[in-house]
């Protein structure tokens, strides 16, 4: 592809990188100024990402070669349906989390705005790179800004969380580092579609060394994608984030089972020879016990920032679950499930801050280093943001209805059709060799996407009797405008994806074929032409 839409393929990196650096030039006291300028940037990235989505779902991947260096040798980023598909969804969540932060969180503490953007810089890089080293490098530039974003609001809880946070994360950027080094080892590159093509070849007295490097390269994901047992830094930190940062943070934890979807099937794929299926077990019973944990936490949980957390869990389990079983139908489900339990618990997390304003008034809202910024307080900031609207409990319980419909999995929404995608794709061979055909796998996560479903009605709707239908010692919530739009918005769309369920779907599946035919990934990386000098004519 020529012209100016090859270049869009790096502007998801370009872009948050020259508004983060822009951002931290000016001082803390221009907080109008820094907001404009971060949701202009955030906006034209949603405007790009949904080009980026439109060239990939018309064309064989898009391969861009930084520097002008062929693959294996240089850095390459490659756009295809699954990274379009998550740069679309990081910039809608950005998008809802920004416009909800501009209303009295991003004065908060210092440097939210480059923070912001940063973190969106290493979240888009993690999506296109194309070699492992980078995959590091945009990793690390995704946790560094998420630390800070962790500890925007101070107070204790904040920093306690913050600090288990960081040391769970740099103990995974070890693994991570480690891992690489001896991939690199075993086969002399880091580029994933050379990597594919060298792992069938490798002797088989390398592969155990090679096997083992995966290993540990996959325990770093696995602690992003939150698999239980290594997940229980999430329930500490999502919950402690200020409203905005931990919507945001609802599509980290699929960065991790995003890396695993991407090389799974591409290094152990049907082409691996031996190697072929390597790790898919321990997905499938890790992904299953994410689950179930899950499950027995959103029972046993009575704030709705856990609830949440809990659900992220069960949102990640079911992704590595259907990565785990390898089936291109299951995983095309699996995909509408990630967008829409990812949407929603964004959603959610909005809306929770909401809500928990009527319960209890006297709590801390916002906790601001008005001394050391020089900024208003949390008072003047309500003063100056307008009026809340009267209608503001109905509008919140309508919000928490929908976003409780979501979570079940109940009719007419996204997550009903999400789930019935899953269960028709595990149910599959019942039409052919009836029930006595299915595994015993597919029945258990059967059991599992219903008893999800099961636990968030139960919780849901005694959390939802108690704080709309007799509330105790409550007050109106003083709510604006600008607050509750972004949660609209972000269920709206869950709407719109139901409505376009069977496109959508079509999407999502295409995209899983490709995925586990990998060959059309590997040609394109390597067919990829160097731009001609310059002067050559050409």
């Amino acid at each position: 592809m020529d012209g100016w839409a090859h270049h869009l393929v790096i502007a998801p990196i370009a872009l948050p990188l020259v508004a983060g650096a822009l951002l931290a030039i000016y001082d803390e006291r221009r907080q109008f100024l820094k907001g404009v300028i971060n949701l202009l940037s955030t906006l034209t990235a949603l405007y790009i990402s949904v080009a980026l989505l439109r060239q990939a779902d018309a064309s064989a991947p898009t391969v861009y070669l930084l520097g002008n260096w062929p693959a294996p040798i240089g850095i390459v980023l490659v756009l295809d349906r699954l990274s379009a598909m998550m740069i679309l969804l990081t910039a809608v969540l950005a998008c809802a989390a920004l416009v909800f932060a501009l209303a009295r969180w991003h004065t908060a503490g210092a440097h939210f705005h480059s923070l912001f953007q940063f973190l969106l810089m290493g979240v888009n890089g993690a999506f296109l790179t194309g070699d492992l080293f980078n995959l590091f490098v945009f990793f690390e530039v995704m946790l560094a800004s998420s630390y800070g974003l962790l500890l925007h609001g101070s107070g204790p809880r904040r920093v306690q969380a913050s600090l288990h946070y960081i040391v769970v994360n740099l103990a995974a950027s070890f693994f991570f580092l480690v891992g690489v080094s001896l991939i690199y080892g075993v086969t002399g590159t880091l580029n994933m579609a050379d990597l594919a093509l060298r792992i069938p070849a490798l002797p088989a007295e390398h592969r155990m060394l090679l096997e083992a490097a995966v290993g540990i390269l996959a325990i770093a994901f696995l602690v992003k994608a939150a698999m239980w047992p290594l997940g229980f830094w999430l329930l500490s930190a999502y919950p402690a984030a200020v409203a905005p940062v931990a919507a945001i943070f609802a599509v980290l934890s699929k960065v991790g089972a995003y890396v695993l979807l991407r090389l799974s099937p591409l290094l152990f794929g049907t082409a691996a020879g031996e190697a072929a299926g390597f790790g898919t077990s321990v997905l499938l019973v890790g992904g299953m016990a994410t689950i179930g944990f899950g499950i027995l936490g959103i029972l046993a949980s009575q704030a709705m920032a856990r609830i949440a957390a809990f659900s992220l869990l069960v949102s990640s389990g079911t992704v590595l679950t259907a990565i785990g079983f390898s089936d291109p139908h299951l995983t095309g489900g699996a995909l509408f499930y990630l967008v829409s339990s990812t949407l929603t618990i964004g959603a959610l997390f909005l809306l929770i801050e909401l809500i928990e304003r009527g319960q209890n008034p006297a709590a801390d809202v916002i906790a601001i280093t008005a001394e050391t910024l020089s900024l208003e307080t949390d008072e003047g900031a309500e003063e100056e943001g307008g009026a809340g609207f009267s209608a503001a409990p109905a509008v919140l319980g309508a919000c928490f209805v929908g976003c409780a419909l979501l979570l079940i999995g109940l009719p007419p929404l996204s997550g009903f059709v999400a789930k019935l995608a899953m269960l028709a794709a595990l149910m599959g061979p019942a039409g052919q060799g009836g029930a006595v055909g299915i595994p015993p796998a597919s029945w258990a996560f059967v059991a599992l996407l219903v008893l999800s479903g099961l636990a968030a009605l139960l919780t849901l709707s005694r959390v939802g009797m108690r704080t709309f239908w007799a509330p105790v010692d409550s007050v109106v919530p003083r709510v604006l405008v600008v607050e509750i739009a972004p949660v609209f918005v972000l269920l709206l769309l869950t709407v719109v994806l139901a409505i376009k369920g069977g496109a959508v779907l079509q999407y999502m599946e295409d995209t899983a074929r490709a995925l586990y035919e990998p060959s059309s990934y590997i040609e394109a990386v390597f067919d990829a032409h160097r731009a001609p000098a310059l002067g050559s004519g050409r």
